[in-house]
Parts: structure tokens; sequence; C-alpha cells
């Protein structure tokens, strides 16, 4: 699939802004079943001294600095993307209890193994929970496959909580996320997360964009399209699959992945430093188009 992304990020401040640094992980990575062809990043006002590189999760960081008063900031990430489908993931009887998944993490015995193993631990926003613990164990019962306590995991978390619009902020605690039973894409992702890093399995933060379609005969919205959340699993003798909690499924030619790191604060889409500005307020806008017919649509 090729995609064409815009991503929009519009800042409007009630004061005038003399200065700023800014830091955006918008850029849509390259591996083994997406490649990122193009991807170019335009501000305004105009960017000084812009720059880019990888970051210890190897996303493409870009940063640049605003240095003559504005009151608004425009973002804008465009970019094409070519996605493969994938093959169904192994699962059932062709893989080994979740058990032996976390003995191999817990004396690793490769660089992959290393690497994944840092994912394993509590991260900024994902404390490691009693709570969450207990909640993830009735999914990780004794010698259970490791991908069908996932699958469960996932189905579980789409089942018991519901997706609500503006319940939670980045700033609302797991715990809470447990206690009210609702939030959005990315609450459900740092739960699954947390639930894994319980059991002593490595779980990763994925960032993306998920193509979402019109109801039939209605056509397609610009902007409407949106930043969505998934979580990562490391599977020895496989490597990373991902899962979607929010619809229940697991990702494939309709996710482009953007970034990935331990939690939301290592992907954040942009943030940065600034004097002056006073209150503002955001608008994002992101518009996904492929040249795909149209398919049954799926939540971001």
């Amino acid at each position: 699939m090729i995609y064409e992304i815009t991503h929009t990020t519009l800042y409007d401040y009630s004061e005038p802004v003399s200065l700023s640094y800014n830091e955006a992980r918008l850029c849509p990575r390259s591996f083994s079943h997406q490649v990122c062809q193009k991807s170019e990043i335009t501000v305004s006002p105009r960017a000084m001294d812009y720059s880019e590189r990888r970051d210890i999760f190897g996303n493409k960081v870009s940063f640049f600095t605003l240095q003559e008063p504005h009151q608004k900031m425009q973002v804008t990430m465009s970019s094409l993307v070519n996605v493969e489908t994938l093959d169904a993931p192994v699962s059932g009887d062709h893989l080994s209890p979740w058990e032996e998944a976390v003995g191999y993490l817990s004396q690793p015995s490769s660089l992959k193994l290393v690497e994944a193993k840092g994912f394993t631990f509590a991260s900024p926003l994902l404390p490691l929970l009693p709570e969450v613990y207990e909640y993830a164990k009735s999914s990780f019962t004794p010698r259970r496959y490791l991908m069908d306590a996932a699958l469960d995991l996932m189905d579980r978390i789409h089942r018991d909580f519901a997706y609500t619009a503006g319940a939670t902020s980045i700033s609302t605690p797991l715990s809470q996320v447990l206690h009210k039973r609702q939030g959005v894409c990315q609450d459900f992702a740092h739960l699954a997360i947390a639930c894994l890093r319980s059991m002593g399995l490595a779980a990763r933060y994925v960032s993306g964009y998920l193509e979402t379609l019109p109801p039939v005969g209605k056509p397609k919205l610009v902007g409407v399209d949106a930043s969505h959340a998934w979580f990562s699993l490391f599977v020895p003798h496989e490597g990373w699959v991902d899962f979607d909690p929010t619809n229940n499924l697991i990702p494939n030619d309709r996710h482009i992945t953007c970034a990935w790191g331990r939690d939301y604060a290592d992907v954040t889409p942009l943030k940065g430093v600034l004097y002056g500005g006073g209150t503002h307020q955001l608008k994002v806008s992101v518009d996904v188009r492929n040249l795909t017919p149209q398919r049954p649509s799926v939540r971001g």
C-alpha cells in the first residue's frame, strides 16, 4: 500500500512568542515491511537551525528554532510511505509457553535479546503496579502459549474498557485508567504494555497512523484520520509483533508506524521550550490517503 500522509499541528498563542526550540517525531520509520519513500517538515514562521538525527530507538527526530516573534506556529509533515501486507503471525501450538520467553529475557544470550530486555522495565509513564499485575495474570495462566495469552489480553482490554474521547490526558495515571475502565488508544496501549512488563515480558509503545474510511456511500473527509497508538510484544524466534487493543486486531497494512519507544514520553510527536506565549489553543489535523478499495472501517 502506498500512503500519502499529511499531519498538521497548529499552535495559536494568546501572547507573542519571542523564541522557541522544538523537537518533532513526525516522520514515519523505515523497517522490514515499511519504507518511508520521502518525508518533509515545513514550519511557519520559517524555522532556523533545522537539523535531524536518530534517537536511541532509531526514530527520526527533527530539531528547529523559531527566532522571530509569532503568535501562531504551524508544523506540517508530508510523507509518502509504502507498507507491505504481512502474513498472519505464528500462534497456538507453534509457540512456546510465555514463561520460556521470560526465561530468554532474564538471561539474554544475543544482542537482540539484550535490546528487548530494555523494554521489560518500568518507564517514565508506566510504573509496575500490583493492580496491573492482577489484571494481567488472568491472561497469562501457567504454561499458556505466548501469542495466545497476548491475544487474550488484547481482547480483554478491548471488551473491558470503553473508548471515550476526552476521558483522559497524557497526565492521567495508569491506575486511574484501570479504575475508571475508559480511555483512548494511548491508554489502552499503555495498559497492555504495563501488563506484559509486569509478567516479565518485553513490550514497547508504537505511535503512528491508521487509515480510516467513511461510511459506505459517503465521501472521505480531509483531516479526520487519526494519530494512533498500539503496542508491540517481543516474541522469541519471531521478533516484535504488533497488537492494536483499541480495535482488537493484529495491525497490518492499514497501520503506518511513525515511532516506537518505552511509552508515549519517548515518541511525543511535537514538544519544545518557548519564551512568552501565554496560553494556547492546539489544533491537529491528520490526513491519510491510499489507492486501495474501501474496506470496513476501524477506530483510530
